[in-house]
């Protein structure tokens, strides 16, 4: 993978965030009812799946 192909899939995260949003909302709230979380916790969850999905839709799109 080149430094450019990496430059452009992290830019084509950012629009893909809108579609990542919600899942990042849903599974951080999923694991703060089962495992009782803090709520520094299940932000620190959220912001991380939300990057996460992301940045492998982003990634699918470009291969794809």
């Amino acid at each position: 993978m080149l430094f450019h192909d990496l430059v452009i899939i992290l830019v084509m995260t950012f629009p893909m965030f809108l579609f990542s949003i919600y899942p990042g909302i849903k599974a951080s709230e999923y694991l703060q009812e089962k495992y009782l979380l803090s709520e520094t916790k299940k932000r620190t969850i959220m912001v991380s799946v939300t990057f996460l999905f992301a940045l492998t839709l982003s990634t699918l799109l470009f291969y794809i």
